[in-house]
């Protein structure tokens, strides 16, 4: 006989695993954090959307609300690379022609004086190989860490960002970055659809109102931890350390 899904949860739960103090549940759910597996995604870390001059600041946002996640994930990075987790980086952008962009995405973004693809203080807004469109230097790639380029607010579409987890089996996914609300949202419910275990890091993410980052992490937590479960980053970097 085939084995039922609960003969299947309790096969896959590792004696003795590691796991990670989370709400509202210890992450991963079966206790299967290992190197090999585990990748920390850092979204979005972009000049556009926490460094003066970018997008979020043309828009008029409070900058210091998007620049806050940066000192940890540099903390986490150094441990994450020293442990040899996986790292993968996503920057969203679009091409220079903008036969990428929505239409309508365009426009909203022209209605409050940001227009996407219009030129900034950064170059032109959101697009690639814009000086904005870099990810600061803060936060700089490593060599041998994937950069998943995407022009819309997922890590998923149109992009190669699951056959590189595929490919090197990666099963648990730890969101950092920007925003908490949209991007970082975006991509652990497109995650969390695929079977993803997802890990948002509260410390480590920021959105452009402190209302809407504090709702967004409430919202992974609900039904149980119905997107994942949320820690901060110090807990993560006891579990790996």
């Amino acid at each position: 006989m085939p084995a039922t899904l609960d003969e299947r949860i309790d096969a896959a739960f590792v004696p003795g695993g590691r796991t990670v103090a989370s709400d509202p549940y210890l992450w991963p759910f079966d206790g299967d954090l290992r190197p090999a597996n585990t990748a920390i995604v850092v979204i979005d870390m972009q000049v556009d959307f926490c460094a003066p001059g970018g997008y979020v600041d043309s828009m008029g946002y409070d900058l210091s609300l998007t620049r806050a996640p940066i000192e940890p994930i540099a903390r986490l990075l150094k441990v994450a690379r020293a442990k040899d987790f996986t790292v993968i980086h996503t920057r969203e952008g679009h091409k220079p022609d903008l036969s990428d962009l929505p239409a309508n995405k365009r426009w909203r973004s022209q209605r409050i004086g940001a227009g996407i693809g219009d030129q900034g203080p950064c170059g032109r807004i959101l697009v690639r190989g814009e000086p904005g469109w870099e990810i600061i230097p803060e936060l700089q790639p490593v060599a041998g860490e994937a950069i998943i380029d995407k022009p819309g607010k997922g890590s998923f579409l149109a992009t190669d960002f699951e056959l590189v987890l595929r490919t090197k089996g990666i099963r648990n996914l730890v969101l950092t970055g920007v925003t908490t609300d949209v991007c970082v949202h975006t991509t652990m419910r497109d995650a969390n659809d695929r079977g993803y275990e997802c890990l948002v890091l509260s410390d480590c993410t920021g959105a452009t109102k402190l209302e809407n980052h504090l709702a967004a992490l409430d919202m992974v937590k609900m039904q149980g931890g119905v997107f994942g479960a949320v820690a901060m980053s110090d807990a993560l970097i006891a579990a790996i350390g």
